[in-house]
């Protein structure tokens, strides 16, 4: 995927700016400060907003999304709903759809969701339910904005062991660095443009002396 010179303004605020990017790598990590343009990034690339300016050249056909609060994503009362409901949507049969569902959870060892109701679900759980959502409606590219930032250790492993597993092109933006180091590659934005770009740990350490200001250790 190919971003082309892209600029866009919200609510007359420049948050990308002339922002050119080649999307290849199969894990890409987005880092930087809030208000950097990471999420307006991943949101448009999804096509949830559009550019003020530029183009994106060989965009998935199949994008999901998962954002950082899963009270914003989930829409169905049970698991079992919230997963047919994109399988239903291209076509398939109820009864089919179930299956895929059921095979999806087993797939990912997630059988102890079948039956639960959303309000049931802990924070990881209900995060986990919306990773499964964008699987079953068959994504080809899986963004990901700030998907552990609310969750405990327990959760965020076990939602990073999914993410990891998954064989789709993954872009996260991400505060939480530990997450990025098996990433092919990071790019830090800054005020909507890219700032670094490459290696995890080479961004990631020049992020990191960024932060300490000057005269500081």
């Amino acid at each position: 995927m190919e971003l082309r010179r892209i600029s866009l303004s919200l609510e007359s605020t420049r948050v990308l700016n002339d922002l050119s990017l080649s999307l290849t790598e199969w894990r890409i990590g987005l880092i930087g400060p809030n208000g950097s343009g990471k999420s307006s990034l991943l949101r448009l690339i999804k096509g949830l907003i559009n550019a003020d300016s530029g183009e994106i050249e060989n965009r998935p056909a199949r994008i999901g999304m998962v954002f950082q609060n899963p009270e914003h994503q989930l829409l169905f009362p049970t698991v079992m709903e919230e997963l047919c409901f994109g399988i239903i949507e291209q076509g398939h049969r109820a009864e089919s759809a179930e299956q895929s569902a059921r095979d999806l959870l087993a797939k990912h060892k997630q059988e102890g969701l079948l039956n639960k109701a959303v309000h049931e679900l802990s924070a990881g759980q209900k995060q986990l339910l919306c990773v499964l959502s964008v699987l079953a409606d068959g994504a080809d590219l899986i963004l990901l904005d700030e998907p552990c930032a609310s969750l405990d250790h327990a959760a965020k492993r076990a939602v990073m062991g999914i993410i990891r597993g998954l064989p789709q092109q993954v872009i996260m933006a991400t505060h939480d660095f530990d997450l990025l180091n098996d990433f092919d590659r990071v790019i830090w934005l800054d005020s909507g443009k890219v700032r670094e770009d490459g290696r995890p740990d080479q961004v990631i350490a020049e992020y990191l002396r960024s932060l300490s200001g000057p005269g500081l250790t």
